[in-house]
C-alpha cells in the first residue's frame, strides 16, 4: 500500500490515487492478466512472437500484439525487427520490465501460497 510519505516529493502525476495521474494510467495498463503473463513469459529471455503465445497459454493473437505494444510504448519491452524475409522480431524486457519482473514474480508466488485459502473461500462463498 502506498502511503503519502512515501508520495511526497514525487510529481503529482505519480499518484496512483488521482484520476488523471500517469501513474495510475502506467498500473492500469500493467496490471491485467496478458501483461503479466507476457512479463512472466519473458523472464531473462528473448523471444520471438510465435514462442510468446505458445508460452502463454490462452492469449490470441489480437491481445497479444495490443499487449507487446502497450509494454513496448511504457517501456518495459524492447522490439527487435531483424530484416530477413520473412521479418525476424524478437521481444526482450527492458531493465524497467525486469524490475517489475520481481514484483510479478512476488504476486506468482502469493498465488500459489494462498491458492488453497482463496479457493476454500470461494466454497464457502457459494455456499
Amino acid at each position: 500500500m502506498v502511503t503519502k510519505q512515501q508520495l511526497s516529493g514525487l510529481p503529482e502525476d505519480a499518484d496512483l490515487r488521482r484520476a488523471d495521474s500517469l501513474a495510475r494510467e502506467i498500473f492500469s495498463d500493467v496490471a491485467n492478466k496478458w501483461a503479466l503473463l507476457i512479463i512472466e513469459a519473458l523472464g531473462e529471455r528473448t523471444l520471438r512472437f510465435s514462442e510468446l503465445r505458445d508460452e502463454v497459454e490462452g492469449v490470441s493473437h489480437k491481445m497479444l500484439t495490443q499487449n507487446l505494444r502497450m509494454l513496448e510504448r511504457n517501456g518495459l519491452v524492447d522490439r527487435k525487427v531483424h530484416p530477413t524475409v520473412p521479418p525476424k522480431v524478437e521481444y526482450t524486457l527492458t531493465e524497467p520490465g525486469r524490475a517489475l519482473r520481481a514484483t510479478v514474480d512476488l504476486l506468482c508466488g502469493w498465488t500459489n501460497q494462498y491458492l488453497g485459502h482463496i479457493e476454500a473461500a470461494r466454497g464457502r462463498f457459494g455456499s
